[in-house]
């Protein structure tokens, strides 16, 4: 996940090469970022994001917008929600979603992937119901520390967006999978299509270093969950191209009647960046070479990374959310940046 680094259905998956795909990518280019960071870490030493946030997750709420994100304190992650008016100023709101003392799965660390939202790309981004609660996907790590020990994937339901209580029991186990996928589950995105959820999620394997890569799995219940036989569906690319190592935190919309992946791609010698994968269907996806957002210049504020993505549609712009990051672990600077696809 980057994260303390230096620098079903019956479809067979195909393996996804960094080639230009068939697809007009215009809709989906967000070039124009902000150029600063819109949340930061706490200053006081106490709170649950003090040493950074990463990994935001926006929704358009009931009559504001909610940004849902990682915040760590030395001891694992939690869950915290920012509220905004414009996309652009945050007010942090505190914990969203916390670890519990009482549970060997959150004991230290918990982190909303996921909501259940609107699916088309243009849509207003709003929260879906299921059985008149929201739904959302989070992981957790078993040990404290950053990302330390294999994690779980499990679902969490609220009544108002603002307080999340979780499942107790994982819908995915990496022990329960294939050897891409057995040291341990990451981010997931939730998607529902024609009465089926799927869970895209991203993964990692036993090899030093270790690939982490995308698969999917499917319910018609939330209970039952089937992976898909062709995972992973999005493999690491070769060597020497943007995602040689990570194909890393989905994030998949509909839009005329296509597959939309935002993902991060990542190497040791080039750090992370948001690139695109498109599909037909939801099991096999091409590559887009061209990043959606790069690193930026040194001295900028995503000098290192500029990761993990998150976009919503709003005024006739698509908002890319994503993490920056600027110097190196552990003196790096880390927070939410954000870019879109018409000038400021």
């Amino acid at each position: 996940m980057l994260a303390g680094l230096a620098s079903g259905g019956g479809l067979a998956a195909v393996p996804a090469l960094a080639r230009p795909a068939p697809f007009d990518i215009a809709p989906y280019r967000t070039p124009y970022k902000l150029d600063r960071l819109i949340v930061t870490r706490s200053d006081d030493p106490a709170a649950f994001d003090s040493k950074f946030v990463d990994a935001p997750l926006v929704i358009r709420g009931p009559d504001r917008f909610y940004m849902y994100y990682y915040g760590f304190d030395g001891v694992g992650y939690q869950t915290g929600l920012a509220e905004s008016d414009d996309l652009l100023n945050w007010r942090k709101r505190g914990i969203a979603l916390g670890r519990d003392l009482s549970s060997p799965i959150t004991r230290y660390n918990v982190a909303m992937s996921s909501i259940l939202r609107e699916p088309d790309l243009h849509a207003k981004g709003r929260p879906i119901k299921v059985g008149g609660r929201y739904l959302a996907s989070w992981n957790a790590y078993p040990r404290p520390g950053m990302e330390e020990g294999p994690a779980v994937i499990g679902l969490a339901w609220s009544d108002d967006l603002i307080r999340w209580h979780r499942d107790d029991t994982p819908i995915l186990r990496p022990e329960d999978g294939a050897e891409w996928e057995q040291a341990g589950l990451y981010r997931s995105y939730l998607i529902r299509d024609g009465g089926i959820y799927y869970l895209f999620y991203n993964a990692k394997n036993h090899d030093t270093p270790w690939l982490e890569q995308i698969g999917v799995a499917t319910s018609r219940d939330l209970k039952t969950w089937r992976r898909h036989p062709g995972n992973p569906i999005l493999k690491v690319g070769e060597p020497g191209s943007n995602d040689a190592r990570f194909v890393a935190n989905p994030c998949v919309m509909r839009h005329n009647g296509l597959w939309v992946m935002y993902y991060y791609g990542y190497t040791s010698r080039r750090g992370a960046r948001d690139l695109l994968a498109i599909g037909r269907d939801p099991f096999r996806f091409e590559k887009v070479a061209e990043p959606m957002i790069d690193r930026g210049e040194p001295g900028s504020i995503d000098e290192t990374h500029a990761h993990k993505p998150s976009v919503i549609w709003h005024d006739g712009a698509l908002y890319h959310f994503y993490a920056a990051v600027a110097g190196q672990y552990p003196d790096e600077v880390r927070g939410v940046a954000v870019a879109r696809s018409v000038p400021w």
